[in-house]
C-alpha cells in the first residue's frame, strides 16, 4: 500500500512514501518474509524516484542528486505535469539505498558518482549537513544519513569526513548524550546517529567495551550512564529523562548500547515485556501500551527485538538500520 495508494491516515506524509516503503520493505525482510513482494518491481520502483543531472555543469548548481521522497516533489512547482523537479533528500536517499540493498539491487549498477559529488554542496563550513538544497535545518539526522549513504555506496568522497566527526563531538553534552545540534539537550534517536554514524565512518569501533585497552574520542562512560538511564521502571526506554517509555527508543537508545557492546547491562527481560505490552491485537506495535500500531513503531518494535535476539527475526546491522543479510550478505 505504501507504493500504491496511502491508507487515509498516511496521506499527510505522501511526501515520505519513500520512508514509509523502508519501514515496510525492511520490516520484512527482519520478519523474513521478503517472498511477499516482488524485489524486481520494488527495486525499479525506488530508482524512479532518483534525480539526475542533465549535463554535469550541472553538478556544480548546488542541486543534490540523490533520491526525491515521493512523485509529489517531482512535479514542477509552476504546475506542469513534467517529472523533473529536483526534491532530492538525504533521508530519502538514505531510504531508497537501503530499500536497494534489501531487495538485492546492485548498487555500482546506478550513477552514484553525481550523488556523492553533489552531495558534497549540503555539507556546511562546521560539518553538519543540510538535508536539501533549498536549505533547511542542520542536525546530527542528517550527518548520519550522509554516513550511511557513503557507506552503503562504498566511496566517502562525498563528504568530509573530519569536518563531521568534529561536529558530531561538538553535539556530545555534559551529560553524556547527544543533542541534534551543539548545546541542545540529550535525545535518544540524536545519540543514535552521533555513534551509528562515527561506527559508520570508522572513528570508534564496534563492541568497545569488550576491549582491552579502551580509547575514544568521545566520553564512553558517561555515554553509558546516560544510556543506561533511559530504561525506565516499566523496563522500556525514554528518549529524555521525565519523558514516558516509548516503542522506539527501544531500537535508538539500545542499538546505542548495542554498538557500544553494553547490552548485557540493560534489562532485556523488561525490555522484552514491555515491548509486548506495545503489541497490538490488530498486529504491529504502536508507540505507547494500548494504543493502536502504526508502521513506524511497529518497525522499531521489530528492530528492538531483532536487538534482542528474538527467535524467528534476522538479526540487524544496528548502525546501518538494515539486517546483517542484506547489509553485508552474511
Amino acid at each position: 500500500m505504501m507504493s500504491e495508494t496511502l491508507p487515509s491516515d498516511y496521506e499527510g506524509q505522501e511526501i515520505n512514501r519513500l520512508t514509509l516503503a523502508y519501514f515496510a520493505i525492511s520490516g520484512l525482510d527482519i520478519l523474513g518474509a521478503l517472498d511477499q513482494v516482488d524485489k524486481e518491481e520494488v527495486a525499479s520502483w525506488v530508482l524512479s524516484f532518483q534525480s539526475h543531472p542533465r549535463s554535469r555543469d550541472d553538478l556544480d548548481n548546488g542541486q543534490f542528486n540523490g533520491f526525491n521522497g515521493s512523485r509529489t516533489s517531482q512535479f514542477q512547482p509552476d504546475g506542469s505535469q513534467a517529472l523533473d523537479h529536483n526534491g532530492s533528500h538525504l533521508a530519502s536517499t538514505y531510504c531508497a539505498l537501503a530499500i536497494l540493498k534489501i531487495v538485492g539491487y546492485n548498487l555500482s549498477r546506478m550513477d552514484s558518482e553525481s550523488m556523492l559529488i553533489s552531495m558534497k554542496n549540503l555539507q556546511q563550513p562546521n560539518g553538519s549537513f543540510m538535508p536539501i538544497h533549498i536549505g533547511a535545518e542542520t542536525d546530527l539526522r542528517f550527518v548520519y544519513c550522509a554516513a550511511a549513504i557513503c557507506f552503503m555506496l562504498k566511496n566517502w568522497s562525498g563528504m568530509d569526513r573530519e569536518k563531521a566527526k568534529d561536529y558530531i563531538l561538538n553535539c556530545q553534552s555534559y551529560d553524556g548524550g547527544f543533542g541534534l545540534v551543539p548545546g541542545s539537550e540529550s535525545h535518544g534517536g540524536a545519540t543514535y546517529c552521533a555513534v551509528a554514524a562515527l561506527r559508520l565512518m570508522g572513528f570508534i569501533e564496534d563492541d568497545l567495551l569488550s576491549k582491552s585497552t579502551p580509547s575514544s574520542i568521545i566520553d564512553v562512560p558517561l555515554l553509558l550512564e546516560w544510556s543506561l538511564q533511559r530504561q525506565t521502571v516499566d523496563g522500556g526506554f525514554q528518549g529524555r529523562p521525565n519523558k514516558p517509555s516509548d516503542t522506539c527508543y527501544a531500537f535508538w537508545v539500545g542499538g546505542v548500547l548495542r554498538i557500544l557492546g553494553a547490552h548485557k547491562f540493560l534489562d532485556s527481560g523488561a525490555l522484552h515485556g514491555f515491548l509486548l505490552t506495545c503489541q497490538s491485537q490488530y498486529g504491529g506495535f504502536g508507540k505507547f501500551p494500548g494504543t493502536l500500531p502504526d508502521l513506524y513503531h511497529s518497525y522499531y518494535g521489530l528492530s528492538a527485538f531483532s536487538s534482542l535476539e528474538e527467535s524467528g527475526l534476522k538479526p540487524l546491522c544496528i548502525e546501518l538500520g538494515i539486517t546483517d543479510v542484506a547489509a553485508f550478505g552474511i
